[in-house]
């Protein structure tokens, strides 16, 4: 289950979220021609990449923010950048650029804490911008909870397309980071739950001051928890494939 898209844009052009897709896609290029040499790739994700750790011991500190533009292969990268676009737009529309930028990288900061204080010792280098974009998630769900999103639910080869409200997707997807936490600390794995986890609850505390400002519960039943401007008005287009017809 993931999602391809909200029904409200935003009402004013994203700079910041176009920007940091940029900047992700442009930085993942760059280091493509050493993908192939794991020694290479390995001594580069060393010096650049988040290594608890290291951090620990007062060392590579840069790796907090560095790492957030780093990604260990295309589905990393567009999953990352998948999400980024879709709820991104909105908080920056509501923070504006500069506040938007600012959430975005404390965000990305807070779960590379959440995820060194779940796993200091861990030598293994982190990277992707997973945790600052959680951030803008726990944001998206405070600030418009109702807010519709279409889903791809795919179970084998069944494939279907669902609306629902922002806090359905969102929540389950928080309580699936928080479980596979804690089975990944039993049996070792390769993603940084916690850090995803621990981006979600900073990115929504950061947003606290701002949906106080705009009247708290307030807000929502002013904007019935969606984004204030109208919704975008989505139609499937009808399947080209002629219909054939059984004989009798």
């Amino acid at each position: 289950m993931f999602p391809i898209r909200d029904h409200n844009p935003s009402g004013r052009t994203p700079f910041v979220v176009y920007a940091l897709m940029v900047l992700n896609i442009v930085i993942f290029l760059s280091y493509q021609p050493i993908m192939g040499d794991p020694r290479l790739l390995s001594a580069f994700f060393n010096d650049w990449a988040l290594i608890p750790k290291d951090v620990m011991q007062g060392n590579e500190l840069h790796g907090v923010v560095t790492s957030m533009f780093l990604h260990g292969g295309w589905l990393h990268l567009a999953g990352n950048m998948l999400f980024l676009w879709i709820f991104g737009d909105n908080l920056e529309d509501e923070m504006g650029h500069v506040g938007f930028l600012g959430f975005y990288l404390l965000s990305g900061v807070g779960a590379a804490v959440a995820q060194i204080a779940a796993n200091p010792a861990s030598p293994i280098p982190m990277v992707g911008a997973s945790g600052a974009i959680a951030g803008v998630m726990g944001g998206y769900l405070l600030l418009f909870p109702k807010a519709r999103v279409d889903i791809l639910l795919i179970i084998i080869i069944f494939f279907r397309i669902f609306t629902v409200p922002a806090w359905v997707m969102l929540g389950l997807w928080f309580g699936l980071q928080l479980l596979n936490g804690i089975t990944s600390d039993a049996t070792g794995g390769g993603v940084a739950h916690w850090a995803h986890a621990g981006g979600f609850v900073v990115g929504a505390i950061l947003c606290l001051p701002l949906w106080l400002r705009r009247g708290a519960s307030g807000f929502w039943q002013r904007t019935e928890g969606h984004p204030p401007h109208p919704e975008a008005k989505y139609r499937l287009s009808r399947s080209t494939v002629p219909t054939v017809r059984r004989k009798r």
